[in-house]
C-alpha cells in the first residue's frame, strides 16, 4: 500500500501515460466526443494533432470510426464520459467493436456519481452491467493514478476489446510507482479469515480503509482490488470464500449487473457462501456530491465496516 497521496485524478494519469507512448508509437489515435477538457486528452489535440479525432457529439460515429481504424491497424483509445458511451452507442460498441472483435479501447470517464450535481441522467451506475454482459469484451476499473500508468502500458499488448472506467476527482494511492499489472489476476490488499471485501475501481480504497477499522475492533478481513470484472479472477473469490465464508462486495455502481452479480455468479456455481453487496440499490441515485451520494449509501469506511460488524454478528 502506498501512503502517498495523488494530486491526479486517474482519467488525467491515463492520458498523460499514454501521450508518451504515442510520441513513439504513431499507431496510437486518440477519439473523443466534444470531450477533450473532460478526458483530459487536450495534450493529444495540441501536440499530436495527426492522432487526434474530435467527431462532436456523436458518440455512435465515435465508435464506429475506431472500429474503422482499428480494422487498418491503428490503436484506438476512444476518451468520453461513461453515462454517454455506456448508453448512446451500445449497438454500436456491441457490433462494430465487439462482434467484429477489434482492438478498441473505450475510456469512460467521469463514471459512477462522479458527476453528482448533474443528477441521473449524467450518473453512469449501470455501465459495468452493460459491457459485461457484451462476448468479447474486457471490463477494468483501475483504482488510482499508479495503477492506472500501469494499466495503460499493458493495454498496448493487449489485443482484444476493452472497456476503462474511471471517475472524475483526483484519488488517494493504494499502490506505490513500481506495480506491475495483470489484466484478469486481482490483487490482494490484505489477509484475514473473518471475513473477505472485493472492491472494484475508486473505492478500492474505501474498502482498505474499512479493514484498518475493522482491525482496530478485533476483525480481520481479506481486501481483493478486483481491477478486472470481465473476465474476473475466480480462483481468489473461491479461495476467499473457503478461508472466510463471508463475503462483501464494493462498487460505485447499481448493485444489480456489476461486481457484485459476479462474484455471485461464482459461487452460486462453485461454493456459495454468506454474501453482501454494498453499491446503489435498485433505484435513481439521489443527486448531491459525488462524497454526499456516496455518504448517504454507505459507502464510506465506515458505513462498509458497520455492515461486515452487522452481518458478522447475525452469524
Amino acid at each position: 500500500m502506498s501512503e502517498k497521496t495523488s494530486v491526479l485524478p486517474c482519467r488525467k494519469a491515463f492520458s498523460e501515460a499514454l501521450f508518451e507512448l504515442a510520441k513513439e508509437d504513431r499507431d496510437i489515435v486518440v477519439l473523443t466526443s466534444d470531450s477533450r477538457g473532460s478526458a483530459s486528452v487536450e495534450n493529444f489535440a495540441e501536440h499530436l494533432p495527426g492522432q487526434f479525432i474530435d467527431v462532436g457529439i456523436a458518440e455512435q460515429n465515435l465508435i464506429s470510426i475506431a472500429s474503422g481504424l482499428a480494422g487498418c491497424g491503428k490503436k484506438p483509445f476512444i476518451f468520453a464520459p461513461a453515462c454517454f458511451l455506456s448508453t448512446r452507442s451500445i449497438e454500436q460498441i456491441k457490433i462494430d467493436v465487439a462482434y467484429t472483435n477489434r482492438d478498441v479501447k473505450i475510456i469512460g470517464v467521469s463514471g459512477g456519481v462522479s458527476y453528482g450535481p448533474l443528477g441521473s441522467t449524467h450518473h453512469s451506475l449501470e455501465d459495468i452491467a452493460f459491457m459485461r454482459a457484451i462476448p468479447n469484451m474486457t471490463v477494468i476499473l483501475p483504482c488510482d493514478v499508479n495503477q492506472t500508468k500501469a494499466l495503460v502500458k499493458s493495454l498496448l499488448s493487449y489485443n482484444k476489446p476493452a472497456y476503462i472506467r474511471m471517475g472524475r476527482n483526483p484519488v488517494e494511492n493504494v499502490y506505490d510507482e513500481n506495480i506491475f499489472f495483470n489484466i484478469g489476476k486481482a490483487s490482494l490488499l490484505s489477509d484475514g479469515a473473518d471475513a473477505t471485501i472485493i472492491a472494484t475501481g475508486e473505492v478500492v480504497k474505501t474498502a482498505y480503509d474499512a479493514a484498518l477499522i475493522l482491525r482496530d475492533k478485533g476483525i480481520y478481513t481479506r481486501v481483493i482490488d478486483m481491477h478486472t470484472v470481465k473476465p474476473i479472477d475466480e480462483e481468489i473469490i473461491i479461495e476467499s470464500a473457503r478461508k472466510t465464508e463471508f463475503i462483501v462486495t464494493v462498487e460505485e455502481h447499481n448493485i444489480r449487473g456489476g461486481l457484485g452479480s459476479a462474484v455471485a455468479e461464482v459461487l452460486i456455481k462453485r461454493l456459495p457462501v454468506k454474501m453482501y453487496m454494498a453499491g446503489i440499490p435498485d433505484e435513481f441515485s439521489i443527486t448531491g456530491s459525488q462524497k454526499e451520494i456516496l455518504e448517504y449509501y454507505n459507502i464510506t469506511p465506515e458505513g462498509i465496516s458497520n455492515i461486515v460488524l452487522k452481518e458478522l454478528r447475525r452469524g
